[in-house]
């Protein structure tokens, strides 16, 4: 038996609870794995308190990624013993998630936890770190560079935020990270941020087609009328990762910025990223990402504290990453 937590909508009443359960009630897969690790991510917060529907299928138990031991594998590339990492596939959305002391899953979904990190490392970075490394991938693929000139983050307080803050300060962008919490600004500096804005500028809703160029790129978590002002001063050739809603998920904006400038809009998912792009997102964070930027950012509960968390999450008051310790439920 094992520990796990679970939301329920029985007769379209929501319920969170925690549950003792056996692998026999474990949804079907080739891979079973000990869990020692997962995270609490926006999406998790919503899942966890219904606030949206994330869940497709109940009962669930949310998490959106984890990370653990291999302690049985019907897989011919996963063996018994592998540390492995899993995120996206639906995780704690159609199939069971990171929330509880095991798991099954399909062995194509995981990914090797690679040799500089440990399984907790793993999910300090999680689903929100791996999305910050594909973002930082899909400026490079549009051939914004450091000597580009500066990039923008946006949400730059948050997880993705954070990560993607201290990957491209490694890389030697001049980042300007853009918060609603002020507040941050000694925490975005120590992460590689050389300015630090506040959101407000940002977000006003009169969205102008084109502004004064201030960046060569951006990795934007925000939507809505964020984006459009991102775009409208994004620099010709330029390229911004879109890869998050916290604004809204519409896009309030003109056509000016790519028939004028050559700007490029590129979304970002970590959801069904194919293999190849994963296990090249995880080697550029085990060696991208500084390992006393990313513990410092990062902040571990036990999973009794998931749905305190969650409603925090939510709220906007936390910052950079928390880690769930299983071992500890």
């Amino acid at each position: 038996m094992f520990r796990a937590l679970q939301v329920d909508n029985a007769d379209g009443v929501f319920s969170a609870s925690f549950v003792e359960l056996s692998d026999d009630d474990l949804p079907e897969g080739d891979v079973l794995i000990d869990v020692e690790f997962s995270t609490v991510n926006y999406k998790d917060g919503l899942a966890v308190t219904n606030s949206s529907p994330i869940v497709r299928s109940w009962p669930m138990v949310p998490g959106i990624d984890l990370s653990g031991t291999v302690a049985a594998s019907d897989h011919a590339d996963v063996a018994v013993g592998d540390r492995v990492v899993v995120n996206g596939w639906g995780l704690g959305e159609e199939t069971w998630g990171g929330y509880a002391q095991r798991a099954r899953v399909l062995g194509d979904w995981t990914v090797p936890v690679p040799e500089a990190l440990s399984t907790s490392q793993a999910m300090a970075i999680g689903t929100a770190g791996f999305t910050a490394m594909l973002c930082v991938l899909a400026l490079e693929d549009h051939d914004v560079t450091a000597d580009s000139g500066p990039v923008l983050v946006t949400g730059a307080s948050g997880g993705v935020g954070s990560v993607a803050v201290a990957l491209l300060g490694a890389r030697g962008y001049e980042v300007h990270a853009s918060t609603g919490r002020l507040e941050e600004t000694d925490y975005l500096r120590s992460l590689g941020a050389s300015t630090v804005i506040d959101r407000a500028g940002l977000s006003d809703p009169s969205t102008q087609p084109l502004v004064r160029t201030r960046w060569a790129g951006a990795v934007d978590a925000v939507g809505s009328h964020t984006l459009a002002n991102v775009l409208a001063a994004i620099a010709p050739e330029g390229c911004v990762a879109a890869c998050g809603l916290a604004q809204g998920m519409d896009l309030p904006a003109t056509v000016a910025p790519f028939i004028l400038r050559g700007v490029t809009l590129r979304g970002v998912h970590s959801v069904t990223v194919p293999r190849p792009r994963r296990l090249v997102a995880w080697e550029r964070l085990a060696t991208d990402l500084d390992q006393g930027l990313l513990a410092a950012m990062t902040e571990t509960i036990a999973l009794d504290d998931v749905p305190r968390v969650a409603g925090e999450i939510l709220a906007g008051r936390i910052r950079g990453r928390v880690v769930v310790d299983l071992d500890s439920a």
